[in-house]
């Protein structure tokens, strides 16, 4: 690709959101990636007057956005959502970055009529557990609380359903009898809604680390706006959604970026492919969804070995370990 085709899609891609557009951009070398996630960040900054942030998770992905993003603007503000969920090794490296806001899950308390801390332990209690993928967790909990048979039809039969959009799998039906609540509010009650909060109240727009690749649904996103979704009811810049997990490993390495040690070292593997020694993915650490793609050992059995305590507080006091078991996963 000549340097003029190059830069022709870098300014063109938040006006030109297609799959061959999508795939141009990820067929982008590493440093040409850099240059058109630095473009994306410019535009988000100066439409926005500087009022954005990085939301950092304190994962790789992440590290490597806020690492760009202040190469651009050095004041570039970076937001932590403490959830009580996060590996101790990603909270203490959050906490080697400067200009770093922490925010908390809250609740407003009827009684006090305050806000409280929220922990994952009312959210399970008040929603139920997240199990297999968010759709299979939204679509077990509205089969059991919706009065619409409309929409039982559509989750159970695919009733009114466009090519089985929205249908719940006849090898997860089984769960609508499980004896514990499911549902796939964590992550709104313990991530979103207290970023949304502050968006709300600081006046700033997040620059977020996802990427196309990770999901079908944020693949579709993109197609509707791009990397810098300016019009959305809660606004939000994912300039490096057309990255891959080999580029951020490849910018960590060939950069020497600091990063978080529960990933281990970032090694080649024998098709010479980068990848880290340690956990691949670090979300929430009691999480299930995807439990049941996970090889042996997966995620809740490498935790016994390096994280003792969490491993005991969730399997036991949280009652992860009887969801686990009804699922059939050995952890």
């Amino acid at each position: 690709m000549t340097d003029e085709k190059v830069f022709e899609l870098i300014f063109a891609c938040n006006k030109v959101h297609t799959k061959e557009q999508l795939k141009a951009l990820q067929s982008l070398t590493l440093e040409q990636k850099i240059q058109a996630t630095k473009v994306r960040i410019g535009e988000w900054y100066n439409h926005w007057e500087g009022k954005v942030y990085v939301s950092f998770s304190g994962g790789k992905d992440s590290t490597v956005l806020l690492d760009i993003a202040r190469q651009v603007h050095p004041d570039i503000e970076a937001v932590y959502v403490d959830t009580g969920l996060e590996y101790p090794e990603i909270r203490d490296f959050v906490k080697t970055k400067d200009n770093v806001t922490w925010l908390h899950p809250v609740k407003y308390n009827r009684h006090t009529k305050q806000y409280e801390r929220y922990s994952f332990k009312q959210d399970l209690e008040d929603y139920g557990y997240p199990v297999i993928s968010k759709n299979v967790s939204q679509y077990i909990s509205e089969i059991r609380k919706t009065k619409s048979e409309k929409l039982k039809n559509l989750r159970l039969n695919g009733v009114g359903s466009t090519k089985g959009v929205g249908v719940l799998s006849n090898k997860w039906k089984y769960l609508i009898d499980a004896p514990f609540q499911i549902s796939d509010k964590c992550c709104h009650v313990m991530k979103k809604r207290p970023a949304h909060a502050y968006d709300k109240q600081s006046g700033k727009h997040p620059i977020i680390g996802t990427m196309t690749n990770e999901s079908k649904q944020r693949e579709l996103s993109w197609y509707k706006q791009g990397c810098n979704a300016f019009d959305k009811t809660n606004p939000s810049s994912q300039p490096i959604s057309f990255w891959t997990e080999q580029n951020v490993l490849e910018y960590i390495t060939k950069y020497n970026l600091p990063y978080a040690n529960i990933y281990g070292n970032i090694v080649k593997n024998e098709v010479g492919e980068l990848i880290t020694t340690g956990e691949q993915r670090t979300g929430c650490m009691f999480c299930m969804f995807g439990i049941q793609c996970e090889k042996c050992p997966n995620r809740f059995q490498r935790m016994k070995d390096t994280h003792p305590k969490q491993y005991d507080y969730c399997i036991h006091k949280l009652g992860i370990g009887k969801v686990l078991d009804f699922i059939g996963i050995k952890y």
